[in-house]
């Protein structure tokens, strides 16, 4: 997905944003993703994750297309290029609608995040670290921690959710 721009600046994906997301990730927050919305989950990657979310149940778009550029869906479950978060979230901020993302857990100490996002978004904190696919195989250990942030979503009545 090298070479995508948003307003004129090119955007790389750099190598280590190549860890796609396991069938696990999406199925320890199933019951927090709405059901009656058509999911977009944005990043291609591998094309797996999409997969995964319609083998869980879910109206799924899951494209080759430009997340920086297009609007699909009602709602967007993804684990977006983490080389490019500031970008990110200054679409989603753009696009204004309910999302479900896999970041790493400094993400909240970030000024972007701060100015907008802080008080309106909770959190799903994983039981463990998320071994994510890297080159076809599942990873053994990861080295960082992620969370699941996520905005406007109705199906979560506290701030922070503790998976176990």
């Amino acid at each position: 997905m090298a070479g995508l721009s948003i307003r004129g600046r090119a955007i790389d994906f750099h190598n280590d944003d190549e860890y796609m997301t396991p069938k696990s990730a999406w199925e320890q927050i199933k019951q927090y993703i709405p059901k009656d919305k058509v999911i977009w989950e944005c990043f291609y990657g591998d094309a797996q994750s999409g997969v995964f979310l319609q083998e869980l149940g879910f109206n799924v778009i899951h494209e080759k297309i430009d997340f920086f550029t297009e609007n699909r869906g009602d709602i967007i479950v993804s684990n977006p290029p983490f080389s490019c978060k500031v970008k990110v979230f200054e679409r989603l901020k753009q696009l204004d609608k309910p999302f479900i993302l896999i970041l790493p857990v400094s993400t909240i100490t970030k000024k972007f995040y701060m100015e907008y996002f802080a008080d309106k978004c909770k959190i799903i904190i994983p039981p463990k670290r998320i071994q994510f696919i890297k080159n076809g195989e599942q990873t053994s250990r990861s080295w960082f921690d992620v969370i699941y942030i996520c905005y406007n979503i109705d199906t979560l009545d506290k701030q922070i959710t503790y998976l176990c």
